[in-house]
């Protein structure tokens, strides 16, 4: 088999051509620009395209599949020689798809928690020993790629809602069709593409009709518009499974989950990531994995990559990174590291990068989001608004938005990092959060400076 990959570089794009690779695929690809780690991957297995660049060239009636990222664009001109030469052209969900279309496919959706609920399985399944497939959105500990494709019965996939490519305006989700499904919770992202909340709901109602018949829909029954959704008439020929939180319990810094037999202690933290436990439990039962063996597993967790991610600890003083950009992952990661650590300050940094944290018309979902920090601060970059031709935002916007008296607001990377490492940091908690590196800040880095100083 013969694939190209328009914009190889992108992090679900090359890891796909890494997975097709390894199945002794011939895969090509090309791309306008490559960072790391996507660059030292694909020049590793001898897949890094010699120039960077579109060529037309690359497409000829050889190849079998064209994959489409959506760093391409619709005028890309290799994109353009496949269409006149009649090429298919997939989207890497769609292709994710043909080559899963014969196993069990489990699909974890949501606004937030996918990505760990969809890591909490695959590391049970790792465990276990079980043979699988998957596509998760985060590097994990013990899995060498973020997608692997084989020849497993099974597929465990993280469900996006993003859409699938430049000229695929299809949610990426929609595509696989699941027949054991989990939405964890929906809370309005994406506005540039779905710019009124019901449009953005519409797409999980329609996500949850792709269950394939007498299949199974798991879902978090404290969020309102997934009991709706559940509800509808539809949906009557599957299993619906709701899930809660577990009774837990934190002593000593620590969380212990409270089973019929005794407490299991965790690695995690967080009413979030316990509700995304307990989502993953009931899927692994889903597909025949019983409770005692999942809990035995989960214990060893430490959580996905960026998601309540540990940098480093010293004495009485943590310092974490999260991935949390939109308000209900940002309010769910502050109030669980001030639940976890109740006698600490908790100091809370984010950064508004995404299209929708820095557009006017949504940044006031972030009301009262980071109320429970001690110290809440949030830094922006005008200059990263103008790039995205979005409306210029003041900093009292941003105070408004907040509604949080003691929240601080930077425009300046520089003078945010001074700033912090003036901070006398005994006894507390730092918490990064951000989809983006505070203009190029290694968190990791400055982490352990911070740490250093103590």
């Amino acid at each position: 088999m013969r694939v190209h990959f328009i914009a190889i570089g992108g992090s679900a794009m090359h890891n796909l051509a890494l997975a097709l690779n390894s199945k002794g695929y011939l895969v090509t690809g090309s791309d306008d620009q490559i960072f790391e780690p996507s660059l030292s991957r694909l020049e590793k297995v001898g897949i890094l395209p010699k120039e960077m660049g579109w060529y037309p060239e690359n497409i000829s009636t050889k190849l079998d599949a064209v994959i489409l990222g959506m760093h391409a664009r619709k005028d890309n001109p290799e994109l353009l020689k496949a269409q006149e030469l009649g090429l298919k052209i997939y989207s890497y969900p769609e292709y994710i798809y043909e080559q899963s279309k014969d196993k069990k496919r489990v699909v974890i959706g949501g606004s937030h928690g996918k990505t760990s609920i969809t890591s909490m399985i695959l590391h049970v399944l790792n465990h276990l020993n079980l043979p699988f497939d998957y596509l998760v959105g985060a590097q994990l500990d013990g899995f060498e790629r973020m997608v692997q494709l084989s020849d497993a019965p099974l597929i465990i996939l993280e469900g996006d809602e993003y859409l699938s490519s430049p000229i695929d305006l299809t949610p990426k989700f929609l595509w696989y069709k699941p027949h054991v499904a989990l939405l964890s919770g929906i809370a309005w992202d994406h506005i540039n593409v779905f710019p009124t909340f019901d449009l953005y709901k519409k797409q999980f109602q329609l996500f949850a009709e792709t269950i394939q018949p007498e299949g199974s829909l798991i879902y978090f029954s404290g969020d309102e518009e997934l009991n709706l959704i559940t509800g509808t008439a539809e949906l009557n020929n599957l299993k619906k499974i709701p899930y809660h939180t577990p009774e837990h319990i934190i002593k000593n810094e620590k969380t212990n989950l409270i089973s019929d037999v005794n407490h299991i202690p965790l690695q995690i933290f967080g009413n979030h990531n316990l509700q995304n436990l307990e989502g993953a439990r009931l899927v692994c039962q889903k597909i025949g994995i019983s409770s005692t063996d999942f809990y035995t597993a989960i214990q060893r967790f430490k959580g996905a990559a960026k998601r309540l991610e540990l940098i480093g600890e010293k004495n009485k003083t943590t310092v974490y990174k999260d991935f949390a950009h939109s308000p209900s992952k940002l309010k769910a990661t502050v109030n669980a590291v001030k639940n976890q650590y109740k006698t600490r300050k908790v100091v809370a940094l984010m950064e508004l990068h995404t299209f929708s944290s820095l557009n006017n018309d949504f940044l006031n979902q972030y009301n009262g989001s980071m109320k429970e920090a001690d110290v809440a601060i949030v830094y922006y970059n005008p200059k990263t608004i103008a790039h995205k031709k979005l409306e210029p935002i003041s900093i009292e916007k941003v105070k408004n938005a907040f509604q949080q008296e003691n929240i601080k607001i930077y425009t300046e990377s520089s003078q945010l990092q001074k700033d912090l490492l003036q901070i006398q940091w005994d006894n507390s908690v730092l918490l990064l959060m951000t989809s983006g590196n505070f203009d190029g800040v290694n968190l990791n880095d400055f982490g352990t400076k911070i740490l250093d100083q103590i």
